[in-house]
């Protein structure tokens, strides 16, 4: 069977529509424009489901940029093609191409090669991970994407349980997990990264509000973001960074999340993007506080948090990946 994607590229788009698109659970879609048309269509297939009430939330997304998607039909449509195109039906995807069948999570994993229900901790990125009637895609660090009614009710990236919780995600404990045969795992990102964005003696923005005994450890306490330094690092544990508050604004001393460090200074980017939203907090479950329609216009920055940048205006939080650096 040939390979429609290598694993980093399929980690990468499904982390692209994590974090990036405005997603809604919605059973049976593969990655569709939230549309009158695909609620009525669904609910004639699907009218337990589709109750009045879910049809009216729906509806209240129409216009607003939404795309629907259910747990496997996240992986399908990734797998067909799924290119985010509002003026196409599924969002550029096509029914059952590229020797994909579809089927349900249940029969997903039994088409997955390696399965097991151990070795967690040694998971290739880009596995599925599943559970009785529900399915993921393992991106790496403990985290895994998910589309879920639970918690957010959309595409989110989720903590794996059997690996260990992490500080700023919920947490999900899968059952088994599995290499789907469409995937080339020949290259795949380690399931630990061997290196950090920081080094010992960096002064940074420590954006959380709990840290940990240990990089491995399981129970936090609170305490108060701000400025720190770097002055220890573990690659590949949950908590790989330790701080130390440098000023009384933060009160961190202990081993945290790589998500929860942002760099310190600042620098600038050019927008590569006709339409930018500007978020106020730095991932897609912030609302919108403005668009910057300034395409090849150059912005400073402050902070970094993943892929997410923060405006040194203060304005907000846009994405990475539609800017440069200058």
């Amino acid at each position: 069977m040939a390979y429609i994607m290598s694993a980093n590229d399929f980690i990468a788009k499904a982390k692209d529509i994590a974090q990036n698109y405005n997603t809604v659970y919605m059973w049976a879609v593969f990655g569709a424009p939230v549309t009158e048309n695909i609620i009525a269509t669904k609910t004639r297939q699907y009218p337990s489901w589709y109750t009045a009430s879910k049809q009216a939330s729906f509806r209240k997304l129409i216009g607003k940029d939404y795309f629907g998607f259910d747990c496997v039909n996240l992986i399908k449509a990734i797998l067909w093609g799924w290119r985010g195109d509002r003026s196409k039906t599924w969002g550029g995807a096509t029914y059952a191409s590229n020797g994909v069948p579809d089927t349900n999570a249940n029969g997903m994993i039994t088409r997955c090669l390696n399965v097991s229900a151990s070795n967690w901790a040694s998971m290739t990125p880009g596995e599925a991970v599943w559970m009785p009637g529900h399915i993921g895609i393992y991106i790496g660090d403990g985290l895994a994407v998910e589309c879920t009614p639970k918690w957010k009710n959309r595409v989110q990236i989720t903590a794996v349980g059997n690996i260990g919780p992490k500080a700023g995600y919920n947490t999900r404990t899968w059952k088994k997990h599995g290499k789907l045969p469409w995937i080339n795992y020949v290259g795949a990102a380690p399931s630990a990264p061997s290196t950090l964005e920081f080094k010992v003696g960096d002064i940074v923005n420590f954006t959380g509000n709990v840290h940990y005994t240990t990089s491995t450890g399981s129970v936090s306490s609170a305490c108060r973001p701000g400025p720190a330094k770097v002055t220890m690092i573990a690659p590949g544990k949950a908590h790989p960074y330790h701080l130390v508050h440098t000023d009384a604004t933060s009160t961190v001393y202990g081993w945290l999340d790589a998500s929860t460090v942002t760099s310190s200074g600042t620098w600038q980017v050019r927008i590569k993007a006709a339409a930018l939203n500007c978020r106020s907090g730095p991932n897609m479950s912030y609302g919108v506080v403005k668009v910057i329609k300034d395409n090849g216009g150059i912005y400073t920055v402050d902070q970094k948090s993943g892929i997410w940048l923060h405006l040194a205006d203060n304005s907000g939080w846009i994405s990475s990946n539609y800017t440069e650096d200058v």
